[in-house]
């Protein structure tokens, strides 16, 4: 729900998942690196440990949590 401009404030869980790039893109590190790991295989591992983009269909609602980003 949309929250008056008076009264805004930074969901710190997502601040805390989500970076806004230069170019306003949102950034996010792939879950599924912690734990379990000798079931996934090396090209897998490598591929979570990068820096994602966002989708544009979800970028609206998460940059509606991080106002001041």
């Amino acid at each position: 729900m949309p929250r008056s401009i008076a009264r805004r404030k930074t969901k710190k869980s997502a601040a805390k998942r989500f970076k806004i790039s230069a170019r306003g893109k949102v950034m996010f590190f792939s879950p599924g690196r912690r734990h379990l790991a000798s079931s996934k295989n090396r090209k897998r591992m490598r591929r979570l440990g990068k820096v994602s983009v966002l989708a544009e269909t979800d970028v609206a609602r998460i940059t509606e949590n991080l106002p001041f980003r």
